[in-house]
């Protein structure tokens, strides 16, 4: 057997902790090596006694089948479900979204006109390090508000005709 690949996460609810493992491995020592995934769970109490364990060891080809089966039955058995996502308290809204040119040209304008970073952060919904770290990409200087970064000598054109030597 050789392992692929191995993710471990240990998760706590009330006062019993679960270890899962799930590794990606294949079976070099078969005619036919077979990509497979080995679900390992262990849980334990306050004390450390066993609570559950088990495992699963699966064929790569059903283990997206058997993982939904898995959540479904989970989710089925739980009286409430799934609680939907919620965003942490205090992230804005548009923190790790991608940007687009349109928003690129108004955080440089606002740049340019002199408003703070927290003002433009405030403004986009943004944190003001994602602000700091846009700047460069729309050529504006993050240390100095109102200002564009300097062009580099090796991007800057001969503007007299003469030899930049």
């Amino acid at each position: 057997m050789s392992i692929i690949e191995e993710r471990r996460t240990e998760v706590r609810a009330q006062d019993i902790t679960y270890r899962i493992a799930v590794a990606t491995r294949t079976d070099v020592d078969r005619a036919e090596p077979t990509p497979r995934v080995m679900i390992t769970l262990e849980a334990g109490g306050p004390e450390g006694q066993p609570v559950a364990e088990g495992s699963l060891d699966l064929d790569v080809a059903v283990a997206a089948q058997v993982a939904d089966l898995v959540a479904d039955g989970l989710l089925s058995a739980t009286a409430t479900g799934r609680a939907p996502r919620r965003r942490s308290a205090g992230r804005p809204a548009q923190q790790g979204r991608p940007w687009n040119a349109e928003m690129d040209a108004e955080l440089e304008s606002r740049w340019i006109e002199g408003q703070s970073v927290a003002e433009i952060a405030a403004y986009f919904e943004r944190t003001p390090g994602g602000i700091r770290a846009r700047l460069p990409r729309v050529g504006c200087d993050p240390e100095n508000p109102g200002c564009y970064l300097p062009v580099p000598p090796s991007r800057r054109t001969d503007l007299d005709g003469g030899d930049p030597d």
